[in-house]
């Protein structure tokens, strides 16, 4: 997804020497002993033709950490592995072969892998940032006949979190956008619609609401943008729509300006109340919400969890409760071990239902004390189904933040 097996064979290019690339999953036998056996071969075949570079994609199919007490001691993977520890730090020294390889689960790979004279340099692959984005999105769009008013600066912006390969995707979609229209360029706009396809999937024409559900899902967006853009904390508004894609019934797109590796407390709860916001909507229109806000409720509570509970930022102090990092035989995350008390859990239950009580409560307010604005959104949207950043600001008037 981010590039880590495009960087080896760049590494590889650059390098001028032979390269050996293999998956780890093609170490893993039926028959005990075979995987031991291919490393050797590999090794051999790499000393040959020194100096030479391998490459194991996947590590961790072969170098979890072992002594798991499953499948005992003479487990093929296990054999497998100690015959690359044996191979990258044997007794014949200076063999001229250098080992890369390539995992998205570095925390679970054996201690043994990591020291010094085996795999000792890491490289993290972040995901890339926004001038990344902007390159390899023209890397992508090479060989397709763009418009002039393709801006892939903005088109970078909306794209947070986006891979090299979701990128490829979204230029993909967008030529494709292009032929089915018929047009012999890609204009601006095909980009805009790829990456909400490329995000949510791509839009049910068949499935047409009732009068009735297009009421209900055009204020629950109005709700969620209503609330966002009237609290501190929260990312600006850039489209809202309720044309069904996927499993969402409509969405509100909340692009952050560039990709936030650090967050406090207030952007969590201004993110929690704008969850609340589309019920609150309902709520406050139709006298009671309905199922299209249960994955609002989902992201919420999984969101308050993790603010209590990992990130120590509520009235319990700044604790970490839970231990997720033990068990790695049963995949980590699987088992999580509590290292507190009952009655520290009572504490944290209350103190979960306390934040989302009281952003519930916010939001509330929010919608009931603007309600004529949430109805002019509203409206805007069942008449044109889509209202895009510029509307939204001047139905609003431009991001009055008065609630606090």
């Amino acid at each position: 997804g981010v590039g880590k097996t495009l960087l080896a064979s760049a590494v590889a290019g650059e390098a001028n020497v032979p390269f050996f690339s293999i998956s780890g999953s093609e170490f893993v036998e039926m028959f005990v002993g075979v995987g031991s056996a291919r490393v050797r071969d590999l090794f051999a075949m790499a000393k040959k033709s020194s100096p030479s570079i391998i490459f194991i994609d996947e590590l961790d199919a072969i170098g979890r950490h072992r002594g798991a007490g499953i499948g005992g001691g003479h487990d093929e993977r296990e054999q497998t592995l100690n015959m690359i520890l044996v191979e990258m730090d044997g007794f014949e020294r200076e063999s001229g072969v250098i080992v890369m390889a390539a995992t998205n689960r570095g925390d679970i790979l054996d201690p043994a892998l990591l020291r010094p004279g085996r795999f000792d340099r890491k490289i993290i692959l972040d995901p890339p940032d926004v001038h990344d984005r902007e390159a390899i999105l023209k890397i992508h769009s090479q060989g397709k006949p763009l418009t002039a008013n393709v801006n892939f600066k903005e088109i970078a912006e909306r794209t947070p979190g986006f891979s090299g390969a979701d990128l490829a995707n979204v230029a993909n979609e967008a030529a494709l956008l292009a032929a089915r229209r018929n047009k012999t360029q890609v204009a601006q706009n095909e980009f805009l619609e790829s990456i909400e396809k490329v995000l949510l999937g791509p839009e049910r024409k068949s499935h047409i609401l009732s009068k009735k559900e297009k009421e209900i899902a055009a204020y629950h967006e109005a709700g969620h943008a209503l609330v966002s853009s009237s609290i501190k904390g929260t990312e600006p508004i850039r489209k809202i729509s309720i044309i069904s894609r996927g499993m969402a019934g409509g969405y509100t797109l909340q692009v952050p300006s560039e990709s936030n590796k650090m967050r406090t407390k207030t952007q969590f709860l201004a993110e929690i109340a704008t969850l609340l916001g589309g019920l609150s909507a309902e709520r406050l229109i139709f006298g009671e919400m309905s199922t299209g806000a249960s994955n609002d409720l989902v992201k919420a509570s999984e969101l308050t969890r993790r603010i209590v509970k990992e990130y120590g930022m509520s009235s319990l102090g700044p604790i970490v409760f839970g231990d997720t990092d033990d068990l790695v035989f049963l995949g980590r995350e699987i088992s999580e071990q509590r290292n507190y008390s009952e009655e520290v859990a009572m504490k944290i239950d209350r103190e979960i239902e306390k934040l989302i009580r009281g952003e519930e409560v916010r939001a509330a307010k929010i919608v009931k004390e603007k309600k004529y604005l949430l109805e002019k959104i509203a409206k805007t949207l069942i008449e044109k189904e889509t209202i895009e950043r510029e509307e939204f600001e001047r139905i609003i008037g431009k991001n009055k933040k008065e609630i606090k």
